[in-house]
């Protein structure tokens, strides 16, 4: 499960970015993908500047980005279209360059994220302490059968770069532009995937700020890859259903009732 990874620390000109934890590669993720950003689409994200070590601890430090991270309101049509333009940056890195500099799967893969997913809902949780126990029950139930059902999902397949994370505060908007910053996780992935990812990211999603077609549209994703795109955000709604459930990072960050909708938003995605 998520838990926080690092310390941010600033000047004028400077970010330093601390890891606390970096047992998945976090660093190597970051510092690898600003370093390719950086010649194959630089103004995306920060340039990296240095790598450190302090007190045995990984950083990365990294230019300061001019902007403020995107609030918990919905996009404007700009600020959609410019991120859709970063993105699609981001997606456009060619694929052979990024497997030339090393980079990995993205952290909660493509190639592996299902099974994940089934595996923290199948474990063992006191549903007693939801506000519906059967509601979610029967999310988590019905989320397990279609995770097990064959061909529930695309034949995954490493189509390009992606950030993974696309938390809104994750995203500066400088009043013309948006950028991209927390690479941690970033790696190889589908831009379908992504967007699926993003789109259902709980952040952004319960407030609103990002409108799936307006975001779809502004990246530019052909026929096939909206199919794709549609295919893959059950399993990231159940992915937030996991975290959600009682016990979990995401149960004791979010108000009671959080489960329940996002059950209620998940039955939605099966049953759409």
């Amino acid at each position: 499960m998520q838990n926080q990874t690092h310390d941010l620390t600033f000047t004028d000109t400077e970010v330093r970015k601390r890891f606390v934890s970096w047992d998945r590669g976090e660093a190597e993720r970051e510092w690898g993908c600003l370093r390719l950003l950086a010649e194959h689409a630089p103004g995306v994200a920060p340039r990296p500047l240095r790598r450190e070590i302090v007190d045995g601890a990984p950083v990365v430090v990294m230019e300061r980005l001019p902007g403020e991270p995107l609030g918990g309101a919905p996009l404007t049509l700009a600020q959609t279209a410019s991120l859709g333009q970063a993105l699609r940056r981001l997606y456009d890195v060619p694929l052979a360059a990024a497997r030339d500099a090393g980079i990995s799967e993205r952290a909660y893969g493509i190639s592996t994220h299902a099974t994940t997913v089934a595996e923290w809902l199948g474990d063992t949780y006191d549903l007693a302490a939801c506000q519906d126990p059967a509601l979610v029950g029967g999310a988590v139930d019905r989320a397990l059968t279609w995770l097990a059902t064959p061909d529930a999902l695309p034949e995954p397949e490493l189509r390009g770069l992606g950030i993974a994370d696309l938390n809104p505060a994750n995203v500066l908007w400088d009043g013309e532009r948006c950028r991209l910053v927390d690479f941690e996780d970033g790696g190889l992935s589908d831009p379908a995937y992504e967007l699926a990812d993003h789109v259902e990211h709980i952040a952004g999603r319960l407030t609103g700020v990002y409108d799936a077609d307006a975001l779809v549209d502004a990246v530019g994703l052909d026929g096939d890859a909206r199919w794709r795109m549609s295919a893959y955000r059950p399993l990231w709604a159940a992915f937030w259903l996991a975290m959600l459930l009682p016990g979990n990072g995401g149960w004791r960050r979010n108000p009671a009732g959080t489960t329940e909708a996002q059950a209620r938003h998940l039955l939605a995605q099966l049953d759409g």
